[in-house]
């Protein structure tokens, strides 16, 4: 069935159908989901909705490790922006894998039996999720939400000024040394191989992040002069993060223990054992996604998906691959289109609504 309506609850967007409770996916948090329960708050802004909650029980209804709770109440601002990190994850994962097999759906059970496993779909995951709460706290320090910390404060760029001029820096420094802390108070399963995979990779989201950060400047003078500039840091916006994180999927690399004899509940045991890449026997690169288990064809339903059964597709674009060869149904739709628009004065556009008969397209 295709997902009808995104809905924002608790800063977690999920594609949903008529399901009351959603498990939406956070990575932060090893295997443990954060629990949404949606309801007709979904027009709500973040700031309305974390307000009609009382600000000391939001950590608590966030599915949080002891020492990771303290770290979201200490600061004003860390909830919420923990689940923009949450929100702006799993937007980009629906987005990415939009036209694919696996459309990254997040709902249960599909979503726990993905996660104990090794896959690149399970590699993406936590790339974009650290990734993520790199993005969200940094932004959140130079928006203001966060009390403990404020604009970017590089030595090397006139930060008091550019304040002046409306250029507040992402605090990208502040983003980093948090996400990290906060990566390292998660209960994690310890040493095994595939503990030390989903660490590479959260990594991997942290440094994609900390490498695609601009320097932005700014001229002031007299008749558009550039006798004073000012420069400040700036993210890029996620959304590039997130085609630099997809692109880094594509060509994940499946890795092994170099000890044949050492197996996931073993290998933490052998300290000489390293991880190699399959195709070439060479350690894996800090900069490249690593999987261990070659993913499932996700074409019929399983313990790891619903499968494309009914999935809509684009004819002539990724029909063949999304239903697998099993063919697809046409059916016409009339829809509600802009039409016929016109220029009024300068720049507005002036429309009228047309109905249009459209051919939907589900794989068998």
């Amino acid at each position: 069935m295709l997902l009808n309506q995104v809905l924002l609850f608790f800063g977690i967007i999920c594609s949903i159908s008529s399901s009351p409770t959603v498990l939406a996916y956070f990575g932060l948090t090893s295997r443990d989901p954060i629990i949404s329960f949606l309801s007709n708050w979904e027009q709500n802004s973040i700031e309305e909705r974390t307000n009609m909650i009382e600000k000391d029980k939001l950590c608590e209804m966030l599915n949080l490790h002891k020492k990771q709770k303290r770290m979201c109440r200490r600061g004003t601002g860390i909830a919420e922006a923990l689940l923009e990190a949450i929100r702006i994850s799993v937007i980009e994962c629906h987005y990415q894998f939009r036209y694919e097999r696996w459309n990254c759906s997040l709902a249960d059970p599909y979503r726990q039996k993905i996660l104990q496993k090794g896959f690149k779909e399970t590699s993406f995951l936590f790339a974009v999720s650290s990734a993520g709460l790199v993005h969200s706290i940094s932004r959140g320090c130079s928006t203001g939400r966060l009390d403990r910390c404020t604009c970017d404060e590089s030595k090397n760029l006139q930060n008091e000024e550019a304040w002046r001029w409306g250029g507040c820096g992402d605090n990208i420094k502040f983003g980093l040394k948090f996400t990290r802390r906060f990566l390292k108070r998660a209960k994690r399963n310890g040493k095994d191989v595939l503990a030390r995979v989903n660490r590479h990779n959260s990594h991997l989201g942290i440094k994609v992040v900390k490498n695609h950060v601009e320097t932005k400047c700014k001229c002031h003078g007299v008749s558009g002069s550039c006798t004073v500039q000012t420069c400040w840091r700036q993210l890029s916006p996620f959304n590039i993060i997130g085609e630099i994180l997809k692109n880094k999927y594509e060509n994940s690399q499946q890795v092994e223990i170099d000890n044949n004899h050492a197996n996931r509940k073993t290998a933490h045991k052998r300290r000489s054992t390293k991880m190699s890449v399959v195709a070439n026997k060479m350690p894996p690169r800090r900069m490249e996604m690593i999987h261990i288990d070659s993913s499932p064809s996700f074409c019929r339903q399983s313990r790891y998906s619903e499968g494309t059964k009914a999935r809509e597709c684009i004819k002539d674009r990724n029909c063949n691959s999304i239903c697998c060869g099993r063919g697809y149904n046409v059916q016409t739709k009339t829809v509600s289109r802009p039409c016929k628009c016109e220029v009024v004065w300068c720049c507005q556009f002036r429309c009228q609504q047309c109905l249009i008969d459209e051919e939907i397209h589900s794989c068998k």
